[in-house]
């Protein structure tokens, strides 16, 4: 079994199954997708984080970037299964040291991440890997902080990404999701 569907695929529904939606969260207006419930069904993440695994964009990047918070789990995963090492891009006040940080805008608010200076000095080409691509506003984030420092972003990876916020639009980058709502 390998992943790469839409909603309206029903021989992978297992995969879409296991996403919620939770209307009107963080706040009004928003459908959250919740990817958790994968993570409950071993067999499901396991073909999902090889598939993943075995894409071009992790085969010809020397790194990996797993964007806080959910972003860690699948990025880990992926690290491990292809045995690239793995760097966190962190939310405001939660990584020591000497940081790179960038500021953007979210469907519902402004943020920051911030990366390990440390961390960026042995590898020249990354991965970027999280749960959802919504607006853009995180992966383009990392982007930018990779490219003021002559980082190469190779592409991105998601399990969700949601078509009708056209982020993929605001990336100059290969994008590939797994499903697509």
């Amino acid at each position: 079994m390998s992943f790469k569907i839409k909603p309206e695929d029903m021989e992978n529904k297992k995969l879409i199954d296991l996403i919620e939606t939770y209307k009107d969260y963080p706040k009004k207006g928003i459908e959250f997708k919740d990817v958790l419930g994968i993570m409950q069904d071993p067999k499901v993440f396991k073909e999902l984080i090889l598939t993943m695994s075995s894409s071009q964009i992790i085969k010809n990047a020397e790194a990996i970037i797993s964007i806080d918070a959910r972003g860690f789990i699948f990025g880990s995963a992926i690290s491990f299964q292809s045995s690239k090492p793995m760097i966190l891009a962190r939310k405001p006040g939660k990584l020591p040291g000497e940081l790179l940080s960038q500021e953007y805008s979210l469907e519902y608010g402004e943020n920051s991440l911030s990366i390990q200076k440390k961390a960026l000095q042995k590898y020249n080409s990354y991965a970027i890997v999280d749960d959802l691509l919504a607006t853009g506003g995180t992966a383009n984030c990392v982007s930018k902080l990779l490219e003021s420092n002559n980082k190469e972003v190779i592409g991105l990876l998601v399990v969700v990404e949601l078509m009708k916020l056209e982020g993929r639009n605001k990336l100059d980058f290969p994008i590939e999701s797994t499903i697509t709502f």
